[in-house]
């Protein structure tokens, strides 16, 4: 880590690190900031989100779910963040996963469900609990979900790291580091400063947006990287996390993240080594303005296509096949059980809407298993597996 890279005021947080590394230094990082942070040049990129999240605000008061928590966006979020960090996976493998018995599924897919169900079971529980939920406990728990499934990971899964990492350098060098996160000995108390910010224990929820606070946030909880691997994913699950405790309609950024690594990573260096705020700043308000479009996107298409689907074949009405239809945007990987519990329905019933379904050319049976068998509607994951950004090529015969 050049010390030239780095601002005087985080130049006078340096501290030596413990052997073997005692010839280099690590940033105890200042708390993160309470007051109004200028925004300079991501003042446009500040307003726009802004505005992606009241535009999103009104498409979640039309609807019964008042967090827009679709089950795909989850599982999309998911699959990118953990890309991100190296676990590659693909939303098929996790659907398929979800769906199918058995323990022989890869590794990276079974850490990638682990994140999706961690989302699934703690949205609810920070729009019910608020800002009070940000706790060094919350941060372990997360880190235990996310890692549990991890065969590599040498420490106790939620347990403080006691080593000292670095970042960049190929991760085998510390002379070569851009970064060195908190020395082991001050991670609880740096810790306990980001989740007092996230908590809006401060002046910030007066002077600072929720985008600032979302930026601000992030970027300090990476630089104290309290554990020895998964601080991206625990961090990018705070983010959902700390919207939806704000009262917001939480987005996942992490697909928007993954396009855009490089400038990703510039944001978090410029905040972490400079305290260029107003630089991550900017890249979560891009974040949040492309995610929001990408949702608007994305959900037209959908539903284009189950309209299209309702044209293929003259459903009756009410019948299980029909009711189905809408069903498979959520549920594109299912099962004839999946589907009969979704429904409400006898395993008769389920069945024959399968088969209905497949006869339409919806359905798709992808196992060649003449029970257990699972079944795909391709055209949903052909819209959600595009590259973030992409217009969705559709069919709608």
């Amino acid at each position: 880590m050049r010390r030239d890279d780095l601002c005087h005021a985080v130049r006078e947080r340096l501290q030596r690190l413990p052997e073997p590394h005692a010839a280099h230094y690590g940033v105890v990082p200042l708390p993160p900031p309470e007051e109004g942070i200028p925004l300079g040049t991501a003042m446009a990129s500040h307003q726009r989100a802004i505005e992606a999240l009241a535009r999103v605000r009104a498409l979640a008061a039309d609807m019964a779910d008042p967090y827009v928590v679709s089950r795909l966006l989850v599982r999309r979020e998911a699959v990118s963040s953990s890309s991100i960090e190296g676990t590659n996976s693909t939303l098929d493998e996790l659907l398929s996963l979800e769906e199918e018995a058995g323990e022989e599924q890869r590794d990276a897919a079974r850490q990638v469900r682990d994140y999706a169900l961690t989302l699934d079971r703690l949205i609810p529980r920070a729009a019910g609990e608020g800002p009070a939920l940000f706790t060094p406990e919350l941060v372990a728990e997360l880190h235990r979900e996310v890692m549990r499934s991890d065969p590599r990971y040498a420490d106790a899964p939620g347990a403080l790291r006691t080593h000292v990492v670095w970042i960049g350098g190929g991760g085998h060098d510390i002379a070569y580091s851009t970064y060195n996160p908190t020395p082991p000995d001050r991670i609880h108390a740096c810790l306990a400063e980001s989740m007092a910010y996230m908590r809006g224990q401060g002046m910030q929820v007066m002077t600072q947006s929720i985008v600032a606070r979302l930026a601000i946030a992030h970027a300090h909880f990476e630089a104290v990287h309290p554990f020895r691997d998964g601080n991206g994913r625990v961090g990018r699950l705070l983010m959902p996390l700390m919207m939806a405790a704000d009262g917001q309609v939480p987005l996942y950024l992490s697909p928007y993240i993954e396009a855009n690594r490089q400038a990703y990573h510039d944001s978090l260096k410029a905040a972490q080594q400079r305290l260029d705020w107003s630089a991550a700043i900017a890249f979560i308000a891009d974040a949040i303005t492309g995610t929001v479009d990408e949702l608007m996107v994305t959900r037209a298409a959908l539903t284009r296509l189950v309209a299209a689907w309702h044209g293929r074949r003259a459903f009756r009405r009410n019948s299980a096949a029909s009711r189905a239809l809408p069903l498979l945007a959520d549920y594109p990987v299912i099962t004839a059980r999946r589907l009969g519990e979704r429904l409400r329905v006898s395993a008769p019933s389920a069945h024959g809407a399968i088969e209905q379904l497949v006869q339409a050319g919806i359905l798709h049976e992808r196992t060649g298993y003449s029970r257990n068998r699972v079944f795909a509607a391709t055209e949903v994951l052909g819209i959600l597996n595009r590259p973030f950004g992409a217009e969705p090529i559709e069919d709608v015969r």
